[in-house]
């Protein structure tokens, strides 16, 4: 069979900050390749880089060191209004803080990303419904986020994310402020999307979504991953990366 092509690729990224006198090597020499199509998780305990891995991966950030290919692209040293329009085509985010704009509906608010792809306004409007539909937000599009339940705003967020069909869905504790009902809500969604053929991402410390969900589990600790796992036939292996 085919190997599936590599959409992102890490190799040997270290990503360091300067507090005060104090090197700290957030990411110390990651390389990692995800596939089309994959369900990964990024684990760890706290401190172990988890949040500026994924930050690489989904080009907000920039590394200190080592190379990042997008659909074969290096982009470890693009300007940022360059890695922004990327972004905006390849990548969509999903966060825990869900980061809705608060003065702007859920509709408007998935709206939003397409403007900056240059999409006009009668097909924004169209496939903001459309998406909202899918997630079951028919109903609340012309609601506010404060008049939004939490598992609410993040279908609107998973939603948003989805507004200019990205490869690639970046989720970071997705279910981190969610009950654990509506947590598993959520996860189907993003269950559902992988199905359907996007590559996701997800950070969080619940093992279990992990171990449910994804196939493919990166194992952090102090910056450098500790182990990878993969799932065949439903058993969890230790695999080379």
């Amino acid at each position: 069979m085919e190997e599936k092509k590599g959409i992102i690729v890490l190799k040997d990224v270290k990503k360091y900050y300067l507090l005060g006198l104090t090197e700290v090597k957030a990411v110390d020499g990651i390389s990692l390749t995800i596939r089309q199509g994959d369900f990964v998780a990024i684990m760890g305990p706290s401190g172990s880089g988890k949040s500026t891995a994924i930050n690489l991966v989904g080009s907000l950030d920039v590394p200190t060191k080592g190379e990042i290919y997008l659909d074969g692209h290096n982009i470890s040293h693009l300007s940022e209004s360059d890695l922004a329009q990327i972004r905006g085509r390849k990548i969509g985010f999903i966060f825990q803080q869900f980061n809705l704009i608060r003065n702007l509906t859920a509709k408007e608010n998935v709206m939003l990303p397409m403007i900056f792809q240059g999409t006009d306004e009668l097909e924004r409007q169209q496939k903001a419904e459309e998406l909202l539909k899918i997630v079951e937000l028919g109903h609340r599009m012309n609601h506010y986020p404060s008049e939004l339940s939490g598992g609410e705003q993040q279908r609107v967020a998973i939603a948003r994310a989805l507004a200019n069909d990205p490869e690639v869905i970046l989720a970071d504790e997705p279910t981190g402020n969610l009950d654990t009902k509506t947590g598993e809500k959520v996860m189907e969604f993003l269950n559902k999307f992988n199905n359907e053929g996007k590559t996701i991402v997800m950070v969080t410390h619940a093992p279990d979504l992990a171990l449910k969900y994804a196939d493919k589990i990166y194992w952090l600790k102090d910056g450098k991953i500790d182990k990878v796992t993969k799932k065949t036939n439903n058993q969890w292996k230790e695999v080379k990366e």
